[in-house]
């Protein structure tokens, strides 16, 4: 058995949490409300252009970056959409620290140096 078939057994787990959970009841209250679905889509769609010019080389020009920040703060407006936002960081935080408990060996090893 690989190191990966060891961590694909506990998707379940994170499954099971609060925060994930939470996460699911909120996109699902995003999706089904059409107007916090487009309005976060816009936001994203604006997200993922910018990321792949910046991947690209190519520098944000001031405009594209206020229409990004005005882009998010609408998104940010919507309480369904914010619940969801915040739900994604609570399971960012509970991903943070798997990823800490599955760093720690190596850090270990560099103790005392």
């Amino acid at each position: 058995m690989t190191i990966y078939n060891e961590i694909s057994k506990l998707q379940p787990f994170f499954r099971e949490t609060d925060e994930f959970k939470a996460l699911e009841e909120t996109v699902a209250a995003v999706k089904s409300d059409e107007e916090a679905r487009q309005l976060f889509t816009n936001f994203r769609d604006i997200q993922k252009k910018l990321q792949q010019k910046q991947v690209a080389g190519e520098e944000l020009l001031e405009d594209e970056y206020n229409y990004l920040q005005k882009a998010a703060q609408l998104a940010q407006q919507n309480p369904k959409i914010l619940a969801m936002l915040e739900a994604e960081m609570a399971m960012s935080t509970v991903l943070e620290e798997a990823n800490r408990m599955l760093v720690e060996p190596i850090q270990s090893l560099y103790e005392g140096l």
